[in-house]
């Protein structure tokens, strides 16, 4: 344990949870199976006193196995203390350090490990190892610990990477969760504001003629009769954007999809250096003139974001816009340009979301992304009543 900053922090910091029983189990009988090995490579060479102390060792280190799994440091200098006074202890001992080093800092691995080289180093003094000299022994073993230290610490620091890693994805989807939704939220309070403002304009011609119609009470019934049209008119006009609840933020001058509106967008457009190409399919149709006022404007808006995308993007790549559609089946609006050659950095920009949700609101959709054919692709639905 350590302090941090007001707060008690655990040595283990994103190291992995002690294993659960059945884990346990496993190392245990592993630990036990290459303590019975060893003691069976023993037998031959020692009396039944050695046999004896051997069993008594690997019994000891097999049972301290379960507490080195939960507290390896100190069930890893415990083991080093039995690897002293017999080989059959080796097994967990050199597990405990590498354990210890995968589990915890790199100190109290480098701690167990010291503990291991000192006790090994201590039982080849008076038990010294067949077949090898002492000075060869004791270095095999030096690397064998070091080894098995550097092995778990680079362990510990790949499992510490990969928690930091899903921290940041997590982070990250939040943001962008958080961004959307914000998009959203903006999108629609500049749709509120667009809508007070139409709604005031249609209201006040209201309320003027009705006034008109309250204080000239005297005036000729043709008079009356074309003040009660434009009341009429003025409310069914409010009625319509009101259910349509779609506008365009920022371009209150722009009414319709036709040449006008899109025509002068499109020149500035080719005069900042981006090649447009509008084929307006549209313009032809008789049925032309019927396009809801808010549903041009949500075309304009549709055609503005995708030529800002495409010169921001694809600088100097030809732009092709087309317009389609008829009354009873919809209006189509399909915006095409090269991908970039090179890959930009995304600046995170949200105008495609805010987009999305106000083609939405109008009542159709919106896809967007590349396409098989090495293009970028802004395709909207909206619907168009006959």
């Amino acid at each position: 344990m350590r302090f941090v900053d007001g707060t008690i922090e655990s040595d283990t910091g994103d190291c992995p949870p002690a294993p659960g029983l059945p884990v346990s189990v496993a190392v245990t009988s592993a630990m036990a199976a290459l303590s019975a090995l060893t003691l069976w490579g023993l037998y031959g060479s020692h009396g039944a006193v050695s046999l004896g102390l051997d069993v008594a060792v690997a019994v000891a280190a097999v049972a301290l196995v379960p507490l080195t799994l939960h507290r390896p440091l100190l069930g890893g200098l415990l083991l080093g203390v039995l690897a002293a006074v017999s080989p059959t202890a080796t097994p967990p001992a050199t597990f405990a350090a590498l354990y210890a080093s995968r589990q915890r800092r790199f100190a109290v691995g480098v701690a167990v490990a010291v503990t291991g080289v000192a006790a090994h180093a201590v039982r080849g003094w008076w038990r010294p190892p067949d077949g090898l000299s002492y000075g060869w022994w004791l270095l095999l073993m030096t690397a064998a610990y070091a080894a098995l230290v550097g092995w778990g610490a680079l362990a510990r620091e790949r499992h510490a990477l990969l928690v930091s890693l899903r921290e940041r994805a997590r982070r990250a989807e939040a943001e962008q969760g958080r961004r959307v939704a914000e998009a959203r939220v903006a999108e629609r309070a500049r749709i509120a504001r667009e809508m007070h403002d139409v709604l005031a304009h249609r209201l006040s011609l209201v309320a003027t003629y009705a006034g008109a119609l309250e204080y000239r009470p005297d005036s000729s019934p043709e008079q009356l009769s074309r003040a009660a049209g434009v009341v009429r008119a003025g409310v069914h006009q409010a009625l319509d954007e009101l259910r349509e609840v779609i506008t365009l933020f920022g371009d209150e001058d722009v009414a319709a999809a036709g040449s006008g509106g899109l025509a002068d967008l499109v020149e500035e457009s080719r005069e900042a250096g981006t090649p447009v190409r509008l084929d307006d399919r549209l313009a032809s149709s008789p049925a032309f003139p019927a396009l809801p006022a808010a549903t041009g404007r949500t075309v304009y808006r549709v055609v503005q974001e995708s030529l800002t995308n495409a010169r921001r993007h694809a600088t100097g790549q030809p732009v092709t816009v087309v317009l389609d559609g008829r009354p009873g089946e919809g209006l189509v609006v399909d915006v095409r340009n090269p991908l970039p050659t090179k890959p930009f950095t995304s600046s995170g920009g949200t105008g495609l979301v805010g987009l999305t949700e106000r083609v939405r609101l109008a009542g159709g959709r919106l896809d967007h992304g590349s396409t098989g054919t090495g293009e970028f692709r802004v395709h909207a639905w909206l619907p168009w009543p006959t």
